[in-house]
């Protein structure tokens, strides 16, 4: 999925004299981001092997992004008053140990070949990952000048999509090399100690990663003066832009991760590609590497054209691109498919400075509550799953389509704020 450091509005960086260069810090951060894109991709490859392994339902086997992303509703807030006690340099070191510490438990969930093990692990790791987010996002926007804040964004958002798109090629590689085809191999004769050895040097990178981090000196947040416009007891929440955003979030990424997570499953069905999972997982590159290029397409887009009708038309090609998908066959269902990626490139980033924009001093609460609406990778592949299980996966991919369907509203209308009705 595709993570954006949202704009940290009022603040600046304490430097006490001329703006430093922040090279090693952002570069730091290029790094934190490409992880979080790395691990939260990760999980694609492995939920076909693990609902073989387990014998799984679709829905059961989705349990797994329901774990990862139900994180950000569990942990999103207690995350955010744990930055706000320890500092955003201590947010971003406590949040790459405790994902290292998730990657360490893959390999007790392993041996014991428990799947409800395996799932605990991953909402350890994705709580890591929830801690990064909501500590390193404000870092973005302050590292330079400000004429340049969209520059460094772009470049956080390719470093995220770029770990998207390493994870499958690097996972199919060292993972699902190592573990046999999953039409001629039982349950039991699939080692899923396979995975132990890449997540133990993850964790161990992790560490690393922290212990350079510790080493650095970041800049300290000052947060300007609150916005005196606002009335008097009135909170992020009252705003009408911010809740229908939040649906907004909650709906691309459901949609993102619903799509992502099923790719494997649905290029290995005989009426698209009949590709084995190992081919399969590598073609799942393609799709957040649509994403990574759109990225660079979309800066240069959105400093010319009105940002909510783009964001309408992106929306608009991954409807017709799905619905092109799951009425054809062979390569053009799989390409279509796979190009919804590249519609999707910039739908966070946008949809959030719509959902942020005019709200001042609740800028940075309104940044929690649509961290939280992240949500959606969770509940969305879910309830995907079920109709699968109840239908056919090519009917399942409607549920996408009713997400995107929302998100042209609101790049339309949703987003304009209006009078007297905060």
């Amino acid at each position: 999925m595709a993570l954006v450091a949202p704009s940290a509005i009022g603040a600046q960086p304490d430097t006490g004299h001329a703006t430093p260069r922040y090279t090693s810090a952002l570069s730091s951060l290029t790094v934190l981001f490409f992880m979080m894109g790395f691990i939260t991709c990760l999980n694609d490859i492995l939920i076909p092997y693990l609902k073989a392994i387990f014998q799984l339902s679709y829905t059961q086997a989705n349990l797994i992004n329901f774990c990862f992303f139900g994180a950000y509703f569990v942990m999103g807030i207690p995350a955010g008053r744990l930055v706000q006690r320890i500092g955003y340099k201590g947010g971003m070191l406590a949040g790459f140990v405790v994902a290292a510490v998730g990657c360490f438990l893959f390999y007790p969930a392993a041996d014991s070949r428990s799947y409800g093990l395996f799932l605990a692990a991953l909402f350890v790791l994705a709580t890591g990952v929830v801690l990064l987010q909501v500590a390193g996002n404000p870092y973005v926007a302050i590292l330079g000048p400000a004429r340049s804040a969209p520059a460094r964004l772009t470049l956080t958002q390719a470093f995220n999509s770029l770990g998207t798109t390493v994870a499958p090629l690097l996972g199919a590689a060292v993972i699902l090399s190592h573990l046999p085809d999953l039409e001629t191999a039982s349950a039991a004769a699939i080692d899923v100690r396979a995975v132990q050895t890449p997540y133990l040097a993850i964790g161990g990178v992790l560490l690393v990663i922290s212990l350079l981090l510790g080493l650095l000196k970041l800049p300290k947040i000052v947060h300007a003066d609150a916005d005196a416009q606002a009335p008097a007891g009135q909170q992020a929440w009252h705003y009408r832009h911010l809740v229908l955003g939040m649906v907004g979030i909650f709906a691309y990424v459901g949609g993102e991760v619903a799509i992502g997570s099923h790719i494997v499953s649905y290029l290995h069905l005989p009426e698209v590609m009949n590709l084995t999972p190992k081919l399969a997982g590598k073609m799942v590159a393609y799709y957040w590497g649509g994403a990574m290029v759109g990225r660079f397409i979309g800066a240069y887009l959105l400093s010319r054209f009105n940002p909510g009708r783009l964001l309408a038309t992106g929306a608009v090609g991954a409807i017709v691109l799905i619905l092109i998908s799951i009425n054809t066959a062979g390569e053009t269902a799989m390409w279509s498919l796979l190009a919804v990626g590249l519609m999707n490139s910039i739908m966070f980033a946008t949809i959030f400075t719509l959902a942020v924009a005019g709200l001042g001093r609740h800028t940075e609460q309104a940044s929690g509550l649509l961290n939280v609406a992240i949500v959606g990778g969770a509940v969305v592949p879910l309830l995907f799953a079920l109709v699968a299980d109840v239908s056919t996966l090519q009917l399942a991919f409607i549920l996408p389509v009713l997400c995107y369907a929302y998100i042209v509203w609101y790049g339309l209308k949703g987003h304009v704020p209006q009078a007297g009705t905060h």
